[in-house]
């Protein structure tokens, strides 16, 4: 998709209704985990993630967006596929939080970096966040270097490869001896699944995208 049509797209789209738990719930691993029975709530880390847009590509006008690979050092979720984002800190809004970490993993600069708006948050169990994806969009191709420790490889990520029905697939894991359905995408030679599909299953959405 152009640039420019992706941008108007998500204007328009947060003028209106977000698609919401229907959307996200098109991605999430089946059966999905829930918090466990006596979880506090009150407990729960509150983090966000930024969801970037830009232009790149041959005509370079392509829509693209920023994902990262997280090191191999990072414990549970290493490897694994992530918007930049982190934990809110004291007297951070939601945004503040996600153009922090996207300059702390990415070296991403907020110089220029428009807000479009929130997504739904996302709970993850499995490690204790509530996410809340912030949408945004730049106008030019960002430099961005990943954070030795943190981050493994910065992704580039076309929307139409995104978009592609083939990049939608399904695999199965077992955990806990349960087997576990996943979807999820494969494009830029990663796997994206988990929460970070399930805020993409959103967010193309608003672009108008219906996995058959």
């Amino acid at each position: 998709m152009i640039f420019s049509d992706v941008i108007a797209s998500l204007d328009a789209g947060f003028r209106a209704e977000l698609p919401g738990p229907p959307a996200q719930a098109l991605l999430a691993p089946r059966p999905r985990r829930q918090w466990p029975d006596g979880s506090n709530h009150a407990q729960i880390r509150q983090a966000a993630g930024l969801l970037l847009v830009f232009p790149h590509g041959p005509g370079a006008d392509d829509a693209h967006i920023v994902l990262t690979v997280r090191a191999s050092t990072l414990g549970r979720h290493s490897g694994q596929v992530s918007l930049p984002g982190g934990v809110i800190e004291p007297g951070e809004t939601f945004a503040q939080a996600a153009l922090r970490e996207a300059y702390e993993e990415v070296a991403l600069p907020a110089d220029g970096v428009r807000i479009m708006g929130a997504l739904t948050p996302l709970d993850i169990p499995v490690s204790g966040f509530r996410l809340q994806p912030i949408v945004a969009s730049l106008h030019q191709r960002p430099f961005m270097r990943p954070a030795q420790g943190e981050v493994a490889r910065v992704l580039e990520v076309a929307v139409d490869d995104l978009l592609n029905p083939a990049a939608l697939r399904e695999t199965e894991r077992t955990h806990d001896g349960r087997v576990i359905v996943v979807p999820g995408f494969y494009v830029a030679d990663v796997e994206i699944w988990g929460a970070t599909a399930m805020v993409l299953a959103e967010f193309l959405s608003l672009l108008g995208w219906k996995p058959k």
